[in-house]
C-alpha cells in the first residue's frame, strides 16, 4: 500500500478519537471566525516527513514560530485545499504539481480567531524550497513517525489573558513546535493511530 492509499484509509476510518478543537476548551460556539487553511505536507518516503516552516522574526503575528504552510482563505480562493495550496506555493515555492492532495483533518479554532482546516497533502521528497523571506526563515523536516508518536506529545498549560490556556508541545532537536500547530499534528495521531 502507498503511503497516500495509507493516509486515506486511515483518515476515511470510521472511528471517534477524542480530537481538539481549540486553544481554549470553552470557546463560544456562536463566535464568527476567519477561515484559514494549511497544508501538512508529508514527503513520500521510506521513512516519510513532514515538512515545517520557521515563521521570520519580524512577523507581527507568531514570529519565530513553528509552523506548517498556510494563512486565511482569501475570497479568490476555491475553498480550504485551494488556499493551502496556494499558500505553501508563496511561502517555500512548493509548486502544487508536486502535491497530491489526500484530505482534510479536523478544523481547529485558534486564540487569535482563526478555524483553520489542515489539508494533507503526499509531496515529492527533496524538492527544492525556497522560504519568502517575508514571511519564513527556515524550512525544515521532522520524521511523520516521530509527529505521531504519542510519546513525544508533552501537555503544557500559560496563563493567557486571564485564562487558563492548555496546550501540546512536541520538542525536535531543540526545536519546540507547539500551539496550533502541535494541536494539529495531535489530532492527525489520534486519527491515524500511528505510533513510531
Amino acid at each position: 500500500m502507498t503511503l497516500a492509499e495509507r493516509l486515506r484509509a486511515a483518515l476515511e476510518t470510521q472511528h471517534d478519537p477524542i480530537l481538539l478543537t481549540g486553544d481554549f476548551h470553552d470557546f463560544d460556539p456562536d463566535e464568527v471566525t476567519r477561515p484559514a487553511a494549511v497544508l501538512i505536507p508529508v514527503t513520500d518516503r521510506a521513512d516519510p516527513g513532514v515538512i515545517l516552516t520557521v515563521r521570520n522574526a519580524n512577523m507581527r503575528r507568531h514570529a519565530g514560530q513553528i509552523a506548517f504552510p498556510g494563512g486565511r482563505i482569501d475570497p479568490e480562493d476555491d475553498g480550504p485545499i485551494d488556499a493551502a495550496l496556494r499558500e505553501a506555493e508563496e511561502e517555500i515555492a512548493l509548486p502544487r504539481s508536486a502535491v497530491q492532495v489526500i484530505g482534510t483533518g479536523d478544523r481547529y479554532r485558534t486564540v487569535t480567531g482563526y478555524c483553520v482546516t489542515p489539508v494533507i497533502g503526499v509531496v515529492t521528497p527533496d524538492l527544492v524550497l525556497r522560504p519568502a523571506e517575508a514571511e519564513v526563515a527556515e524550512v525544515f523536516e521532522v520524521p511523520l513517525s516521530f509527529l505521531l508518536n504519542r510519546d513525544n506529545h508533552v501537555e503544557g498549560s500559560a496563563d493567557y489573558q486571564g485564562q487558563m490556556r492548555r496546550f501540546y508541545e512536541i520538542p525536535w532537536e531543540g526545536r519546540h513546535i507547539w500551539g496550533a500547530t502541535a494541536a494539529m499534528i495531535v489530532n492527525l495521531s489520534k486519527r491515524l493511530q500511528w505510533t513510531a
